[in-house]
């Protein structure tokens, strides 16, 4: 637990935790750069050590920090900071569904699908992005204090690596895992789909369908059984709600819809119309008509069918699976008519047409079958009909047989075999045979690949130890290396942080472990910092910068000031500019406007001055000032005489001001004036 007060990459303060995860403990924390709290992600001690793990955890959090939804909770920033693996995430003031849920009990239809409409509308822009979610579940359905719905945690799920096994640490995981994911089958869209249709089968019932002692049991549950129609706990459910989670939790993924934007037209419309009889069972929607006109009775016993002949541990005796199968319609069908009230008034005709269907549907299936026991037990082994060559194996173990003992096991998994250039001493095996091998044991390869070998001469070797080398130029790095009779390997290289270009980052086997002469050492140098491109904020929001930042690997530096041309709350300009290239974890520094500086000013007396001073006076008050003509007034001639607005008016600065100049008092003409020749 990280103490409070503890700053976290020089920005991000720990004010207390909030939660835990079994991956992961969130803490409350507050952003001094943008002077706003968040939620602060730090990964558990036990994962990181794990470098692949890591690696993928910090992928994935920049990949998802560029979700900018109002349905998930968003993802600003993710870094390390003295050994700490964090993400840095919206905070949401409210409380999570499961806790939800069981506060309540469970929940009215009317409320399950206003809450799934918007849960699922967050995870289709995930799978807009291309991210699938991987663990939904009601946990990670947050509902804020003004009720609205955030999905979160995208990415820890797709983090984990894939040598690791369900343990108590996703027991709540697996209670809403689809069964592609549980036999470690493809994960796409369908799969999120699935969990949706678990966690809206528990808003509804208050519990989950499959329970169990074990992760492994549940999972099983997934795998083998059908799902209880809720209507069977919840009889007043409308009839589309319960037909929307029967079609998301269909083992068959072919099966559910295939896309959230289908699932989110049935929610929609099951809102206006409950009872409706829209949803198309046994079928993704968009599927051809033919399909549609397909009976309930045919539907189901196809889906049933497709469930028993995907899963090898079910019994293939027909007998046996025609009178489960009759017996599972029997009930459903009774329970739909004594919902919907409906009549069996179906013309004869139809129902002969319909059994002729289900025949075909039959023998169709069964020719299926038999072509996959077929293809399993290698009568369709042939050119043109073999499995692909893309297809994995897992390398087995030569490591104390010959040469030709290693053939003929690696032959046995379609894997050839090579043997190295030079034999190598070994204090573990005897002279001819094999001391190691690569790929490694256990490693999944392609059909077909070549496994080396390296033969034992028998002589004895010389232990030695691997010297440090991490932070030594290669060169140096190699040197060393072969002065204690050591091979060097190059690895992939890679960025870092924290080495220089050109210097080794890290050593297989490291420092200190002590090994035969001759053994090799794979070195990974450093490509140093990695160099990214600065992306455009102009005109974006101070959020949009900082999430365009993080998901470029930068750290964004905020300040204010006024504009007339922008926005208030948004980018006026930035510092490098965009395009131009900076080393990952570089800062980046942008202004965000606050809006035009507005001032108001009352107009200066500029009377019986003249207009060379008036104007020069209007100026310094920011106006800017108008000569509108000559007016009469008692004023001395060629002196301002009026302006508009008037003296004492107050007036936005950079407003016009118009002044009229003087041309003396009005001339009055002498009545004993005229044409007269008097005075002469």
């Amino acid at each position: 637990m990280i103490k409070e007060g503890v700053v976290l990459g020089k920005r991000y303060e720990i004010l207390g935790r909030i939660g835990s995860g079994g991956m992961a403990d969130v803490y409350k924390g507050k952003d001094h750069k943008l002077n706003r709290y968040v939620a602060i992600k730090v990964l558990k001690s036990d994962y990181r050590t794990d470098e692949v793990f890591i690696k993928k955890f910090l992928s994935e959090a920049q990949a998802a920090a560029g979700l900018m939804h109002p349905n998930v909770v968003n993802v600003y920033d993710v870094g390390q900071d003295r050994g700490l693996y964090y993400m840095v995430m919206e905070l949401v003031e409210g409380i999570t569904l499961k806790d939800y849920i069981e506060k309540k009990g469970r929940l009215s239809a009317k409320e399950t699908i206003s809450i799934s409409i918007q849960m699922v509308t967050g995870i289709q822009a995930a799978h807009n992005q291309h991210i699938i979610h991987r663990d939904i579940k009601p946990q990670n359905i947050i509902i804020s204090k003004d009720g609205k719905v955030k999905v979160t945690d995208f990415g820890i799920a797709r983090a984990t690596t894939s040598t690791q096994t369900i343990s108590t640490s996703v027991m709540g995981s697996v209670h809403y895992t689809s069964p592609e994911q549980a036999r470690g089958g493809i994960v796409d869209e369908k799969s999120d789909i699935y969990s949706v249709g678990i966690t809206m089968y528990e808003m509804i019932t208050g519990h989950v369908p499959f329970d169990g002692d074990s992760t492994v049991t549940v999972a099983l549950k997934h795998l083998q059984e059908e799902i209880t129609s809720p209507a069977e706990e919840v009889p007043d459910i409308p009839y589309s709600l319960e037909c929307i989670i029967m079609k998301c939790t269909q083992k068959n993924p072919g099966l559910r819809y295939h896309d959230c934007a289908s699932l989110l037209t049935d929610l929609k419309h099951s809102l206006v119309d409950p009872e409706g009889n829209f949803v198309v069972l046994g079928a993704a929607s968009g599927d051809t008509d033919r399909t549609m006109v397909m009976s309930e009775e045919e539907l189901e016993r196809v889906q049933r069918r497709s469930y028993r002949n995907d899963d090898d541990d079910y019994d293939d005796d027909d007998d046996d699976y025609d009178e489960d199968d009759r017996r599972a319609y029997d009930r459903r069908r009774a329970q739909q008519d004594r919902r919907r009230g409906k009549k069996n008034n179906v013309n004869p005709d139809t129902k002969r047409i319909m059994r002729i269907l289900m025949i075909v549907a039959g023998v169709v299936i069964a020719l299926l079958v038999l072509f996959l026991v077929a293809n399993a037990a290698g009568f369709f082994s042939g050119p043109g009909l073999s499995e692909s060559n893309e297809e994995t194996v897992k390398v087995p173990d030569v490591r104390g047989m010959t040469f030709e003992e290693a053939k003929a096991e690696l032959k046995k998994s379609n894997l050839g075999i090579k043997e190295a250039a030079e034999e190598e001493p070994s204090n573990e095996y005897a002279k001819g045979e094999i001391k190691s091998q690569d790929p490694g044991v256990g490693e999944r390869v392609a059909k077909n690949s070549t496994v080396t070998v390296v033969i034992s001469s028998g002589e004895a070797a010389e232990k030695t130890t691997v010297p440090n080398v991490v932070d030594r130029s290669e060169a140096d790095a190699e040197k060393i290396l072969q002065d204690a009779n050591l091979k060097v390997t190059k690895g992939e290289p890679q960025y870092s942080d924290t080495i220089a270009e050109g210097n080794v980052i890290s050593s297989d086997p490291t420092a200190g472990t002590e090994v035969d002469e001759g053994t090799s050492v794979t070195i990974v140098v450093s490509l140093g910092k990695e160099e990214v491109t600065v992306p455009n904020l102009y005109n974006k929001s101070a959020s949009e910068a900082e999430a365009e930042l993080s998901a470029a690997g930068l750290v964004g530096s905020a300040s204010e000031d006024y504009s007339d041309s922008v926005e208030a709350g948004y980018v006026i300009s930035q510092s490098p500019e965009s395009g131009s290239k900076l080393e990952k974890g570089g800062t980046v520094s942008y202004v965000v406007s606050l809006g035009p500086r507005t001032q108001t000013v009352e107009v200066p007396d500029v009377l019986r001055e003249y207009p060379e001073t008036a104007e020069t006076r209007l100026r310094e008050y920011g106006f800017e000032p108008v000569y509108a003509g000559t007016a009469e007034s008692s004023l001395p001639a060629g002196t301002v005489c009026s302006t508009s607005p008037e003296p004492g008016v107050k007036l936005e600065t950079g407003s016009q001001v118009y002044y009229w100049v003087s041309s003396g008092p009005a001339q009055s003409q002498d009545p004993d004036s005229g044409s007269g020749t008097e005075g002469e």
